[in-house]
């Protein structure tokens, strides 16, 4: 876990720092520290709960991506953020003291070094009890195995799983194939089921991140069936985004959505409650040099995110 060191204003300084300290990419822009342009994203209240889940596409993917990713956090405001693909812990850890309020975890264990961490809120009603992997030894399922935190929001227990399943595919399941993509991803979704049937059972769970797959498909293909078959036990709180348009999905290239989060029964309520929200966040839309500055210097997957009250 990283030390979180507190500034009150971030100096032009800092923000040259981070942009440097990127994986020797040529673009130098940086992001502009007096205001911050993703305040018009927020989605963050004292209130409510917020778990966010990005695909940072081999962070840092320039040298002005740790900035913008730092004024998003502190945009947005999400108490959890669940981040694939972080390749550089040094850049991480970088962002992570440049952060007001939030601290850091990396895993470290991914063979291609697209691993996954989390940002986490420490100046609120969120409190951190434990971060760890699961699955270390279920490489065919897992290429990134499950990083698990465990906490406590307002004294009431939650647990946020990430995720980054195995990318690629035909679009058919062959589960005669041992190394077909989608069957992968088919016997992963059934190891978190039953983790979070038996090892987390009763507790408030998210299960998040790119799962590499769409929710929608059809039967036989889709590799979420055992969720889906499973309604008053687990519900895909992206749903309605994943049946909405295709200009709201969170991975504008394709496009498609595959970026999801999952929760289980005991969340089923807050749901459903109002004022809870789940949606992609549209960092293109507020980017400040467009959205072709957005999808160059920081991913090509739009963040995912929920709003409740557990």
């Amino acid at each position: 876990m990283f030390e979180n060191r507190r500034w009150l204003v971030l100096p032009v300084g800092l923000w040259a720092a981070l942009a440097l300290s990127g994986c020797g990419k040529t673009d130098t822009s940086t992001p502009d520290p007096v205001g911050n342009p993703f305040d018009a994203a927020k989605v963050g209240a004292d209130s409510t709960l917020e778990v966010m889940t990005w695909n940072l596409e081999n962070f840092p993917k320039s040298t002005a991506t740790a900035g913008w990713v730092a004024q998003v956090v502190e945009g947005v405001q999400p108490d959890v953020l669940a981040i694939m693909e972080m390749t550089n812990p040094t850049t991480f850890s970088q962002l992570d003291n440049a952060l007001v309020g939030w601290t850091g975890s990396a895993a470290t264990g991914a063979p291609a070094q697209q691993n996954l961490a989390f940002l986490y809120r420490t100046d609120g009603g969120l409190e951190v009890t434990s971060i760890y992997e699961i699955y270390g030894d279920y490489w065919r399922e897992f290429p990134r195995s499950p990083y698990v935190l465990e906490a406590t929001w307002n004294g009431t227990p939650i647990v946020v799983i990430a995720n980054h399943l195995k990318a690629m595919g035909d679009g058919v399941m062959d589960p005669a194939d041992p190394n077909d993509e989608e069957t992968r991803r088919r016997d992963a979704c059934i190891l978190l089921g039953q983790y979070a049937a038996t090892e987390l059972a009763g507790k408030r769970v998210f299960i998040v991140g790119d799962m590499n797959d769409a929710i929608t498909d059809a039967p036989p293909n889709n590799v979420f069936r055992n969720f889906l078959d499973a309604p008053d036990t687990f519900r895909f709180a992206d749903m309605a985004v994943a049946l909405g348009p295709s200009g709201d999905w969170s991975y504008p290239p394709r496009p498609s959505h595959l970026d999801h989060i999952l929760v289980t029964a005991p969340l089923f309520a807050a749901l459903d409650a109002p004022g809870a929200l789940t949606t992609v966040v549209h960092l293109q839309s507020v980017f400040p040099s467009g959205p072709g500055t957005y999808f160059a210097q920081v991913s090509d997957h739009l963040p995912v995110i929920t709003r409740i009250k557990p």
